[in-house]
């Protein structure tokens, strides 16, 4: 037998498919899947409410399940998204953060469900693994000073300006 990738389930209060909905509308190849209402005799749902709702979110495949006010999220699990540029950073920065996201330092935040995300641009991995160890140093430091990642101010310290 083998298994065909991996389904990232992800636990709300209530708020699968109102997250769900969220992630499909910030992310291109994304797609709501099946939705998969209560059954009778859960405890943490009433009779036919939403369960679980199967999502893809930029060709990644997720659960969000409402299994009640057990389990919460941390930064100890996020996801991460490679930005082209300031403009994908921004636009992702700015999406995951609507409606009571909270901003983290080095270009992590929370967005209004608690789901952590790093949101990084591709050029600040380059920097860091340049083999000029003082240039990425640099751009080290400057990240550290920000919360949303500010593309063009990490090339000036990479590049000693």
């Amino acid at each position: 037998m083998v298994a065909k990738g991996f389904t990232t389930c992800l636990w709300f209060d209530g708020q699968a498919e109102e997250a769900a909905n969220h992630y499909v509308s910030i992310f291109e190849d994304s797609r709501i899947g099946d939705v998969m209402h209560a059954p009778d005799g859960n405890p943490h749902t009433t009779p036919d409410q939403v369960l679980t709702v199967e999502f893809e979110a930029n060709g990644q495949k997720f659960v969000a399940l409402n299994g009640g006010p057990l389990f919460k999220f941390n930064e100890s699990v996020s996801f991460e998204i490679r930005c082209a540029d300031q403009e994908e950073v921004d636009h992702y920065w700015n999406r995951l953060l609507e409606g009571g996201g909270e901003e983290g330092p080095c270009g992590w935040l929370k967005d209004r469900f608690g789901v952590s995300w790093q949101v990084v641009p591709e050029d600040l991995i380059r920097m860091f693994l340049d083999p000029d160890r003082e240039k990425a140093a640099r751009a080290n430091r400057a990240m550290q000073t920000m919360r949303k990642l500010d593309v063009a101010e990490l090339r000036r310290a990479f590049a000693g300006e």
